[in-house]
């Protein structure tokens, strides 16, 4: 069964500056929190570090051609702040500014549409000694790093994404402690999420100021948030609200949702006038990072009140990072943000798989599994298409294998292999079928996986529990 998709939605692939670039001291960049994380004993699972990582920053030109040579439409790929911005004065460190420059260019005569990233989280080591996104000032000198970049590549660059995955950022940092910088204060994540909600907003207002013609948008990781049993129903809905619609109300709907504001309001914590303005300015799309749905059970852990539940169905299939493969999730994701939001203009600024390939004999690497993933998630965003979802790209993540932040390089996500002690790129048989999807728009799906997916996508008794939509529908 041919799967076709329209002709003029766009097809890339994604990274994210500290997980390819290496090169951590290289022509005057600074530390980033990152750095200064990953440097510290037992932060990182498998003890290794990115001070290498792929060696994008010397070999950039190699994946350039590598990106032509897949065909790929766009690239979506991040701006190191610490790559650009020399110290806590403001200093503009134009070799930094060279690179990405020199990058641009190499996408654009390559016939590739560059997609930047202004915060992919990051944060240089000098903006975490004056506070960290816990300090307001840090969304100003963010706007200030946004309108230097905009100034040099603004020219060429026309679509933007302001702050990938804010949820990471605050849940993984400042919560669990799992991601740099390595806090564990619930009471201040709020804070932390606030400002990266009003970072978002004052760079694309001075991006709009500064390229008047861009297209600019948050990169936001989206989830059906699934009650384990009926008595796991409210704690479904106060999680949704604190990771779904904490960041996607303030910006398409201008305001928190009603849990988060029950709960400033018992921090005694007020916004300030203009704040929602700012945040809520219209966007020109969405981007959705998304991999698979999570399912909630209440617990007595501290602050949390809850833990995430093993999928009931015994014939699961997770991925390498443990994630369930459940491809009916994307398509409830694009139908709430359909149906909650007015249906606004989307990217999908990630989607993909980790699994654990390897290079044969040969020197091939077969991955049928992740080649299976990406023809189950594409059939449910052929389905959100025909039921009017306003879809304009897709972005596999990701390119390369790379440095999976606290993992290391343990987990392999890319359409790419790499070697990490020789640094050679070898395309996985994935690579070469997503080639095929990028020149062609559609590939064909066999008959019986066919059905089946249409199935699961038509198929509402396979919810939990028949409440399930209430963890999605409570305003």
């Amino acid at each position: 069964m041919r799967i076709q998709f329209p002709e003029n939605l766009t097809w890339g692939a994604a990274t994210a500056a500290f997980q390819i670039e290496g090169a951590p001291d290289v022509d005057g960049k600074a530390p980033s929190i990152w750095d200064r994380f990953t440097a510290r004993p037992g932060r990182v699972q498998d003890g290794s570090h990115a001070g290498i990582a792929c060696d994008h920053y010397r070999r950039s030109t190699d994946d350039l051609d590598l990106m032509a040579a897949l065909g790929l439409g766009a690239y979506r790929f991040s701006i190191s702040w610490p790559r650009v911005m020399s110290g806590p004065d403001g200093r503009v460190n134009r070799r930094g500014l060279d690179f990405y420059d020199r990058l641009v260019e190499g996408l654009l005569e390559r016939g590739i549409r560059p997609f930047a990233t202004l915060y992919h989280w990051d944060l240089p080591w000098f903006e975490e000694q004056r506070g960290g996104w816990e300090a307001r000032a840090t969304v100003w000198r963010f706007a200030d790093f946004a309108e230097v970049v905009a100034r040099r590549l603004g020219d060429r660059v026309k679509h933007w994404v302001t702050v990938n995955e804010p949820l990471t950022v605050v849940a993984a940092g400042y919560v669990s402690g799992d991601h740099a910088p390595g806090r564990r204060n619930p009471l201040m994540a709020f804070r932390v999420a606030h400002h990266l909600l009003l970072a978002h907003g004052a760079a694309l207002q001075r991006l709009r100021g500064l390229v008047p013609d861009a297209q600019v948008g948050p990169a936001l990781n989206l989830f059906p948030v699934i009650p384990r049993r009926r008595a796991d129903v409210r704690i479904a809905e106060r999680i949704d609200a604190l990771a779904n619609r904490l960041f996607a109300d303030p910006i398409l709907a201008g305001r928190y949702p009603n849990p988060v504001r029950r709960l400033l309001s018992a921090f005694n914590w007020t916004l300030r006038p203009g704040d929602l303005d700012l945040i809520g300015q219209p966007v020109d799309f969405v981007g959705v990072n998304h991999y698979s749905r999570i399912i909630i059970e209440r617990s007595r852990l501290p602050w949390l009140g809850f833990r995430l539940a093993r999928s009931p169905d015994p014939n699961a299939v997770h991925t390498d990072m443990d994630w369930e493969i459940y491809p009916r999730s994307f398509l409830d994701t694009l139908t709430w943000l359909r149906e909650r939001y007015d249906n606004p203009p989307v990217y999908i600024t990630e989607n993909g798989a980790a699994f654990a390939d390897r290079v044969e004999a040969d020197g091939s690497v077969q991955d049928p599994a992740r080649r299976d993933y990406l023809e189950a998630y594409l059939f449910m965003l052929r389905k959100a298409l025909d039921a009017g979802s306003d879809i304009r790209g897709y972005f596999v993540w990701s390119l390369l294998d790379n440095f999976e932040w606290a993992l290391g390089l343990s987990k392999r996500f890319g359409l790419v292999h790499v070697d990490y002690d020789t640094l050679q790129r070898t395309p996985k048989s994935s690579a070469y079928w997503y080639a095929s999807v990028c020149r062609t728009g559609g590939f064909d799906l066999p008959e019986p996986m066919y059905r089946s997916l249409l199935a699961t996508a038509l198929d509402d008794s396979l919810d939990l529990i028949e409440e399930h939509d209430l963890a999605r529908a409570t305003p």
